[in-house]
């Protein structure tokens, strides 16, 4: 048997998480047995499903490398196939029109409460053989079956047993005649030759009246697998308050894909004590069998371990490559200043994410617009003027433009001033940056490059003669 899985996302917004992690599963196992992976596009839904949401889904699989064999299928374009199968139920008696009015569904399930009883349809035109009443467009149910059960292993939860008692007739189109959700699932799983369903367990109910509906059409169902669900860590469904966001916002954030990927695969699954997955590791390790059968919590300060590990046993011109483009997301050209694979080399161990990268190294490629008035007032002082300007001017004329003959400099000043080389590195970094962090002096300064050092010096002298006049 081919093992075919499918991710059927409804673009009524961005992929999360949660999707995401669906994703990545049903890829893995396809990956894993040599199948297929299918994408369908579950956009019946017309008021909410936008083409946005369709290219930010579409984007973000590509962005974490969840490629799809087949598809993407659109709900919208298969209507007539639903239709054929709506008639077919109709005809073979797995299907019937009802008439029922909102109204008189509204008083059926309140009797059925005021009796003790589930709230549900009951079958009243189930066997109907009169004339139907005027001026109401009926809907389909399908004619769930009214003895025994239905029963499933699923790979997470194991046995399920539902009592088909339990179940009412399922509307599977409506007056309109456009097909409900659980019918067109049902439909597509079966044309697209699904045998593993992995999908979050809130659909767990469904799947009893789509197990019917299949056997009613002779096929044999898919193999199910109800992946439980996220939890931020008050123990809630997770959401954008536990910093749950789209996709690609993490790709804005400057999250590396494999991080993403690496943390999602973990959100629920393990291998013994590992941590850290290629997607290789992954494809040969994952199993639905050693996904946990509860709930996952979301661990922002974990994604974040796992981004920094990622970044750094990335290669330098990868990330060099990244930057460029967070840079340009804040307005940033790199022709106007160092080679990004420089600034990666001094940046590296100081950021976690290429956005937080990206904010660090704006000091290379822009001015600054004043200086931190607390670093300014703490070390910008009449007493470092004159060791400041030799500096300035032996920067000035240095031919030996690296970071380790900046830094010598720096010491020779300090030397010749019987200065600490700190009394003197910190005004020359509040002088140069603005502010009071930055990597070694030498390294900023040989990556801003001497015209701007020199600037930034200049500025900065000026600012101590200024407070001076001020208080004499």
């Amino acid at each position: 048997m081919t093992v075919i899985t499918r991710f059927a996302p409804s673009p009524t917004g961005y992929l999360h998480l949660g999707g995401a992690r669906t994703a990545l599963f049903s890829w893995l196992l396809a990956r894993q047995n040599g199948g297929k992976f299918v994408l369908r596009i579950e956009d019946t839904d017309r008021d909410r499903s936008t083409q946005e949401s369709v290219d930010v889904i579409l984007q973000a699989m590509g962005w974490l490398g969840l490629d799809w064999d087949e598809g993407p299928f659109y709900q919208t374009q298969r209507m007539e196939r639903y239709r054929q199968v709506v008639r077919q139920l109709l005809d073979e008696g797995h299907a019937y029109y009802c008439y029922c009015s909102r109204e008189e569904l509204d008083r059926m399930r309140e009797a059925a409460k005021a009796r003790g009883e589930k709230p549900k349809y009951n079958g009243k035109y189930r066997d109907f053989a009169g004339e139907p009443p005027e001026g109401i467009k009926p809907v389909v149910r399908f004619k769930n079956p009214l003895q025994g059960s239905v029963s499933f292993e699923d790979q997470v939860k194991g046995r399920v047993v539902i009592h088909n008692s339990e179940l009412d007739d399922l509307i599977i189109a409506r007056p309109d005649g456009t097909p409900t959700y659980n019918f067109t699932v049902v439909v597509d799983d079966l044309d697209m030759g699904i045998t593993h369903v992995v999908r979050g367990d809130d659909h767990l109910n469904n799947t009893p009246r789509q197990i019917n509906i299949l056997r009613a059409l002779g096929s044999r169902p898919p193999i199910y697998c109800h992946v439980p669900m996220i939890l931020g860590n008050d123990g809630r469904r997770l959401s954008k308050r536990h910093g749950a966001v789209s996709v690609m916002q993490y790709a804005d954030d400057g999250y590396l894909p494999e991080a993403v990927v690496n943390y999602l695969v973990r959100l629920g699954w393990s291998y013994g004590d590992e941590e850290i997955f290629s997607r290789q590791d992954m494809v040969k390790k994952f199993s639905l069998a050693a996904v946990n059968s509860s709930a996952s919590v979301f661990n922002p300060e974990k994604l974040l371990w796992l981004n920094r590990h990622y970044m750094q046993h990335a290669s330098t011109e990868n990330l060099a490559g990244q930057l460029a483009k967070h840079l340009a997301l804040k307005g940033i050209a790199v022709g106007q200043g160092p080679d990004p694979v420089d600034v990666v080399g001094v940046l590296l161990e100081r950021a976690q994410t290429l956005a937080e990268m990206a904010e660090k190294a704006g000091m290379f490629y822009t001015d600054y617009d004043a200086f931190d008035e607390k670093a300014a007032g703490k070390n910008l002082r009449p007493a470092i003027t004159a060791p400041m300007r030799v500096f300035r001017d032996r920067l000035e004329a240095l031919e030996d433009w690296r970071a380790a003959a900046i830094h010598a400099l720096l010491e020779s000043v300090a030397e010749q001033f019987e200065l600490k080389i700190g009394k003197i590195g910190q005004p020359v970094r509040v002088a140069v940056t603005g502010g009071s962090v930055s990597p070694s002096i030498g390294e900023t300064i040989y990556l801003m490059g001497r015209q701007r050092a020199l600037a930034g010096l200049d500025r900065a002298l000026k600012y101590i003669e200024k407070k001076a006049e001020e208080f004499s």
